[in-house]
């Protein structure tokens, strides 16, 4: 096994408004699709590694408990965290260090509700 993830899905109560703050906070294009009962935004990716998307429908519901998601905070996640609050989310865990081999990470409540944590090696 490559990968213990090979995709995660952020549930989502107001599309608009997830995909202008995960796009405001990530600095990223978020890829639009549409399969009539769940509406997605596919988080760019390279083609090669874990791929993910905000997903709204009638099966997702945002929530502060259950599974973490961390997404890669770049070179330095201060620098996305720095948009959280603007962007209309809360920074719960502000950026500490795992070790100095893991790096740093950070835990936010995002645009609908959702615990969602960064990573960065800086």
């Amino acid at each position: 096994m490559k990968n213990a993830i090979n995709w995660f899905e952020i549930p989502v109560d107001n599309f608009d408004r997830a995909k202008k703050f995960y796009s405001s906070v990530l600095s990223v294009t978020l890829h639009e699709m549409d399969f009539g009962v769940v509406k997605m935004a596919a988080f760019p990716t390279d083609g090669t590694g874990v791929g993910g998307a905000l997903c709204h429908g009638e099966w997702y519901k945002p929530s502060q408990s259950g599974t973490l998601v961390y997404l890669n905070g770049g070179e330095d996640l201060s620098v996305p965290l720095s948009r959280v609050e603007s962007a209309g989310g809360e920074i719960i865990i502000p950026k500490r260090q795992i070790s100095e081999e893991y790096g740093y990470m950070a835990v936010i409540i995002d645009s609908e509700g959702n615990r969602i944590a960064f990573h960065s090696l800086q």
